[in-house]
Formats: structure tokens, C-alpha cells, sequence
């Protein structure tokens, strides 16, 4: 299954993804790529601990692992597929330390494997949960160059694994091993381009996706499975962010579809469902939607013309959630009288169109770009 850790816009660029929610409150709840785990902050004001939920059973169920201190609203948070919590925490402005936690009886075991300097105005952000659920990486963006960081999972704490040139955000796995990483990158000013990173030849950066020349171009989701890639780009409307789909090595067009555009609201997706073998336009993706009166889900697949809007379960934690093979969409919520809850939404399905001639509007599209190839031009509209 697919499931976004972090969440990128335009305006995230200089920022890469920093945690924190309203008036410092966090609200980050990251799922394990397998999604058997969990983990958030909880707690309220200044009383604030790791809590980790276990959604692979017949009931979830949350563990407080709470330390002698509490920890910082800062506090960054990554679940293993063994269950552990890696924390990430920033101390003396400048200096990041890394640790594991687990339940031991009563009490947190907390295992310390080390620390990370980001200087003057460097930051560092946890990257997504890694699918091997063993290791785990952070980025710390520098003004021109970006570090990427093992560290969880290696032999002897935090190890540098590559340097990329540019500020990078973001963060996407292209695989199923943790090997492929795309990030969105934006090089001496220029616009924002997604490039893969290959962690197993020293971080050898490869072009991923390039519209046209002047759009900003960014990944948002991927599914291993099926190659279906979520993208958010400005190259069918420059300076006006529109959310796109195109295919993984293929040179079908981008498309744009107008359902996925909504005036009074943001749509970012954050799940995609699994085990669509080679079938990208099957695949269900569970989607976001920001408004001045709240946040609730839509539903789409890339073969509708249209997205279903549907409820949010009360206390949902926004944008988390992942699907089954089966297209069944789980959301976790917590609330004062269900702290640890799991709502199952069935999707209904589309409506069979109704006799007669139907107008559709053709979306604008771009030629996409293979993992392996990036062409500068071939921008042309759906023929």
C-alpha cells in the first residue's frame, strides 16, 4: 500500500516539509509502508509523548510510550515494521538526535543511535517510511545542496548516503526495496523538477519529471505496483498548481483531469490502493480535501470522470489513511470516547452514464517522462 508521510505544495519548497500543525500543535500521524503500524505525538500542551498504533489485527490499538520528559511539538516520528518509533529531535538549534523507541512491561525502552549537525540554516526532515520498514532516512536541506542520511538501520548510527545538488522536498518511493527515492528538487533558483535518487550507486541523481522547461513539476505519490504516479504541476496552467496522473517509464500523456480540480478547495492525495499489477488506471486513490469549513475525502481512479466526495469519520487524523488490495479505504480517528479508532469507507461505485450523447471535455495533457529519460519539449494537447 501506498501512504504519504509528508505532504508538499508550492509553498513547501523552503520549508521541506517541516512537521507542526496549528498554533504548533502536531498532527502528523505516519503509517508504515506495510501498514501494520503507526505512530504519532498525543497528548495535550506541554504533556506531549510518542504513541504508536497497531493496525494489522482484528482491533487497532495504540501503546503510549512516554519518556521521563515530554517531548518537544517539534518531535519528529517514524514506525518500523518491528514495531519500534524512531524519534528525530532538534537540540540546540542546530544539532538532531535520533532514537528508538519501545514498550518494555510498564515502561519505554529508548535506544539512542546518535545525532546529525545541520547548521545555520540548514533543517533536516525524516524522509517516508522506507518499504524495507528497516531503515529509516532524513534530508538536511541546505541553501545549495542537499544531505541524505541513514539513520536508522545501519551498523554504526546515522551514515551519510549521498549529496544532491539543490534544495530538495518532498520524498517518494519509487520501489518496493527502498533503493529509488524521488525528491522534488530546485536547482540555482530554477523550478521545482522531481529527480530520482539511486541509493545504491552513491545517490546518482536521475531527471524524473520535466513537463516543459519552465513548469514547476512535482511527485506526490507512487505505487510500485501498478507505476501510477500522482504529480502536481503548473505546465497545463503556468503559476496555478494543477493535480495530474501519468505512468512510471511510459509515454502516455500526463493528464490533468478537470474532477480533480475544485475552486474553493485543496485536493492532495495521500493513498493509493496496492496490488494493481500493471494496472494504473484501476488503481483507487484516497484524496484530501481542504476547505474554509473543513477537511473530508474524495475517491477517485484514473478511468473515472469524476471523484467521489465522501464524509470523514469524526476525529479523523487528516490525510493519513491507506487502502486494502481489496479497495477498502481505513482511516484513523481518535476522539475523547474512541482514542484508537479504524473507519472502513466502501467507495461507491460510479454510476453507469445515462443514454444519449454526452459532452466531455478532453483534458489538457504533456508528454510524461520515462525514469530513465527526461525530454525537454513534446508538449502537445490530447489529440
Amino acid at each position: 500500500m501506498t501512504v504519504c508521510a509528508i505532504e508538499t505544495t508550492a509553498e513547501d519548497d523552503d520549508r521541506a516539509g517541516l512537521p507542526g500543525g496549528d498554533g504548533g500543535r502536531p498532527t502528523g500521524f505516519t503509517i508504515t509502508a506495510n501498514g501494520a503500524y503507526a505512530a504519532r505525538l498525543a497528548g495535550e500542551g506541554d504533556a506531549l509523548y510518542v504513541e504508536r498504533w497497531t493496525l494489522d489485527g482484528p482491533e487497532p490499538y495504540a501503546v503510549p510510550l512516554p519518556l521521563g520528559q515530554p517531548e518537544d511539538p517539534g518531535a519528529q516520528l517514524l514506525p518500523l515494521a518491528d514495531g519500534r518509533v524512531l524519534v528525530a529531535r532538534r537540540v540546540d538549534g542546530r544539532r538532531n538526535t535520533f532514537s528508538l523507541l519501545y514498550p518494555t512491561g510498564p515502561a519505554t525502552g529508548e535506544l539512542q543511535l546518535g545525532a546529525v549537525e545541520a547548521p545555520g540554516s540548514e533543517h533536516l526532515v525524516l524522509l517516508p517510511p522506507s518499504p524495507d520498514g528497516i531503515c529509516a532516512y532524513a534530508m538536511c536541506v541546505g541553501p545549495g545542496t542537499t544531505t541524505l542520511w541513514l539513520v536508522a538501520g545501519g551498523a554504526f548510527g546515522p551514515e551519510k548516503v549521498a549529496e544532491v545538488r539543490g534544495r530538495c522536498s518532498g520524498g517518494v518511493w519509487l520501489d518496493r526495496t527502498g533503493r529509488m527515492l524521488a525528491l522534488d528538487r530546485r536547482l540555482d533558483g530554477g523550478p521545482v523538477k522531481a529527480v530520482a535518487v539511486d541509493l545504491e550507486r552513491g545517490g546518482e541523481v536521475t531527471p524524473l519529471l520535466q513537463i516543459t522547461e519552465e513548469s514547476d513539476d512535482r511527485l506526490l505519490l507512487a505505487d510500485p505496483d501498478s507505476g501510477l504516479l500522482l504529480i502536481r504541476s503548473d505546465a497545463p496552467s503556468p503559476g496555478h498548481d494543477r493535480l495530474g496522473w501519468g505512468v512510471l517509464g511510459s509515454l502516455l500523456p500526463v493528464r490533468f483531469p478537470e474532477c480533480l480540480r475544485l475552486d474553493d478547495a485543496a485536493v492532495t492525495p495521500f493513498a493509493v490502493q496496492p496490488g494493481q499489477v500493471l494496472m494504473p488506471e484501476s488503481c483507487a486513490v484516497a484524496l484530501r480535501i481542504d476547505a474554509a469549513g473543513g477537511s473530508w475525502v474524495g475517491a477517485w481512479q484514473p478511468s473515472s470522470r469524476r471523484m467521489a466526495q465522501l464524509a470523514a469519520p469524526q476525529g479523523w487524523l487528516a490525510g493519513a489513511g491507506l487502502w486494502t488490495a481489496g479497495g477498502v479505504l481505513r482511516l484513523p480517528y481518535a476522539t475523547a470516547g474512541a482514542p484508537c479508532g479504524l473507519a472502513a469507507l466502501e467507495v461507491p461505485p460510479e454510476p453507469e452514464p445515462e443514454p444519449g450523447p454526452v459532452a466531455v471535455e478532453e483534458p489538457r495533457v504533456c508528454r510524461p517522462v520515462p525514469l530513465q529519460q527526461a525530454p525537454l519539449t513534446d508538449r502537445k494537447p490530447a489529440g
